[in-house]
């Protein structure tokens, strides 16, 4: 589904139409659409008076952005040291196959997007996912699969 030209335009103005606020303007129109379409950087590019490559180069450097589609539920796994020994591994294992996908894929319904990330900032929790914004510690592999049940 394209993303709404009149509501880019309207948070271009929301920030003021500078070319300063590329960033922000960015991470609104991610936080709305769970991605950067073609047709939204487009206009925020002639809105603002930014070249189009400058755009595309900035939404591929930071992590945050995503130039394909992502899906409603976005899941964060951390695989980072203290997650890692204390069973990630296998937690990853069950998000995978109660998904269908692996870390850095979208399932065709659009429903997840699972990545795997190296910190997420709450180490003694681990194991430690995080499914659209919201933490989830001390997971187990059937903690996992229950959390997901939340996001059906």
């Amino acid at each position: 589904m394209p993303m709404d030209l009149d509501r880019v335009d309207q948070i271009v103005a929301e920030h003021g139409g500078e070319a300063s606020a590329l960033i922000q303007v960015l991470l609104d129109i991610q936080a709305e659409n769970h991605w950067l379409p073609k047709e939204a950087l487009e206009r925020v590019a002639e809105k603002l008076g930014v070249s189009l490559a400058r755009i595309r180069h900035i939404a591929s450097f930071y992590t945050a952005f995503s130039l394909v589609p992502k899906g409603r539920h976005e899941i964060h796994l951390c695989v980072g040291t203290a997650c890692h020994v204390r069973g990630a591994a296998r937690v990853l294992d069950t998000l995978a196959e109660a998904t269908g996908i692996q870390p850095g894929e979208t399932d065709l319904e659009l429903k997840y997007s699972l990545e795997t990330v190296n910190c997420l900032g709450c180490c003694a929790l681990g194991p430690v996912m995080q499914v659209d914004g919201k933490i989830h510690g001390r997971l187990s592999s059937g903690d996992a699969e229950d959390v997901l049940e939340k996001y059906t």
